[in-house]
């Protein structure tokens, strides 16, 4: 006992836990008045003290300590996705429900289909590789678009609504194609009946999840806003949140799917307002630990052009950062209104994450991808995250929403609840 009690040093993880909220805030605040958006500056900043630049940040999940920053980063996307949720007009998600189901699906079509072929033509023939290829590049990390869209203050953009609804059904078409390359992983088989059961359990979750909540969550809460218990609301409020992502991991769906239904359920009870102020805070502290950690998983050595071993490397992850930023823009463009920035839309589905990265990493562990191949995966799924932030920036503030919406920073919060579905 006295053994696993001294395993992880409290004081360390304190210092981790220091290193992490204060390169976040500090990188970000540079990058603030340098015109970039502060999620950029969380990701150079995890970057910076990750293993490969200053060792301060661990993100090995072998390591106890790095399993301790990933489940801090895990809460802080939960927080963040819950955050996004509360914000969203459930009515407005419903009216851009076919723009954001056919960008979902071309934006998985295109990106297996020439993830692929690139793998066939570069290797000379069909292999397991190409398959894994092709289905890492259908990711999407919608935490990163998500909170630039948040600092540009435009998550209520229609654009940012058939994004953040793409991405929701690119997590469920995601969770089948995870369920098939697992499959060829372990065993070199695919089990229908697996997939079917995944798919079933993935779009029942959401259907009950919704339909309970939407009755139940209301007057739950009016309960709760009669406690005098200090912090009870937004406790409560994390709680739920907490409890959908448990719910949605429980099925095989990521948990931020969860966190963000909880989301959309709480912004219809009449203390909406006050929870949106007291969620601040906290996704405040620990959201950045969610981009600081993606940050740190960063290789830069994998980067240095003089080492020999690397140029194939470069070049492989060129290619594979150059197919998986077209099959994502040209998906925005399969939405048919003509009032909408395609091309926002397009740069938002861009970065892969750690999405991608679990992708790559089951292909690795797997023996489908060599180390080599998984570091030029890696090249991309870097380049996709650090492009993604100042490009879409530079897109909506040269070509703004031609629907016309003004900044959601300049215009009073609307309580979800007053649009007329109360």
């Amino acid at each position: 006992m006295e053994e696993a009690a001294h395993f992880v040093e409290v004081g360390h993880f304190f210092f981790i836990f220091i290193v992490v909220l204060l390169s976040a805030k500090l990188v970000g605040e540079l990058f603030e008045r340098i015109g970039q958006p502060a999620v950029l500056g969380e990701l150079v900043a995890g970057v910076l003290v990750g293993a490969s630049v200053l060792g301060l940040v661990p993100v090995d999940p072998a390591d106890p300590y790095g399993a301790m920053v990933h489940v801090l980063a895990e809460v802080g996307v939960a927080i963040l996705l819950f955050e996004i949720g509360l914000e969203t007009d459930l009515r407005e998600m419903f009216h851009v429900g076919s723009s954001a189901l056919m960008v979902a699906v071309v934006g998985i079509i295109l990106p297996f289909l020439f993830g692929y072929l690139f793998w066939y033509y570069y290797e000379g023939g069909a292999s397991l590789t190409a398959i894994f290829i092709g289905a890492t590049l259908t990711a999407t990390s919608v935490g990163i678009t998500a909170r630039v869209l948040t600092d540009l203050g435009k998550i209520n953009s229609a654009e940012a609504r058939i994004i953040i609804g793409a991405a929701v059904i690119d997590d469920i078409l995601g969770l089948l194609i995870l369920a098939v390359v697992e499959g060829l992983a372990s065993t070199g088989t695919i089990s229908v009946f697996g997939v079917v059961k995944l798919f079933a359990l993935a779009m029942g979750f959401l259907a009950v999840a919704m339909a309970i909540g939407l009755y139940t969550a209301r007057w739950i809460f009016e309960l709760v806003n009669r406690m005098r218990v200090r912090g009870v609301l937004v406790t409560f409020a994390l709680v739920f949140a907490l409890m959908l992502a448990f719910f949605a991991d429980g099925v095989g769906l990521a948990p931020i799917v969860g966190a963000f239904a909880a989301g959309l359920i709480l912004s219809r009870t009449n203390q909406f307002d006050t929870i949106v102020e007291q969620i601040k805070p906290v996704a405040d502290v620990f959201t950045p630990i969610f981009f600081v950690s993606i940050g740190a998983a960063v290789d830069v050595s994998i980067l240095d052009p003089r080492v020999a071993e690397n140029h194939e490397i470069l070049l492989v992850g060129a290619g594979l950062f150059v197919i998986a930023v077209i099959g994502k823009v040209a998906a925005g463009y399969s939405v048919l209104r003509g009032d909408i920035n395609k091309l926002a839309i397009g740069a938002g589905m861009v970065p892969r994450g750690e999405v991608g990265l679990i992708f790559a990493q089951i292909g690795l562990l797997g023996g489908i991808l060599t180390q080599d191949v998984f570091s030029a995966v890696l090249i991309m799924v870097m380049a996709t995250t650090l492009v993604t932030p100042p490009v879409l920036k530079l897109l909506f503030e040269r070509h703004p929403s031609e629907t016309g919406q003004a900044d959601d920073r300049d215009r009073p919060p609307v309580h979800p609840g007053m649009s007329g579905l109360s």
